[in-house]
């Protein structure tokens, strides 16, 4: 399945800023003083390293949508 959607959910507002999500796939994240997701990125291209990104999460804030 391919990811079409990835988002920060704010509602769990436990993001540490730790930085392993833009380690592991930086075309998709940005880590600065708070996670981004970087807009206008096609991530079904990018599927395996965001789904590794939400696997490596240690809060679990990064959601997702595939199809």
């Amino acid at each position: 399945m391919k990811v079409t959607k990835v988002w920060l959910d704010e509602s769990l507002d436990s993001c540490i800023v730790c930085g392993m999500c833009e380690s592991i796939a930086p075309e998709v994240f940005e880590v600065s003083d708070k996670m981004h997701v970087i807009e206008g990125v096609d991530y079904s291209l990018h599927s395996d390293e965001i789904k590794e990104a939400v696997d490596s999460c240690p809060t679990n804030v990064i959601a997702i949508e595939e199809e």
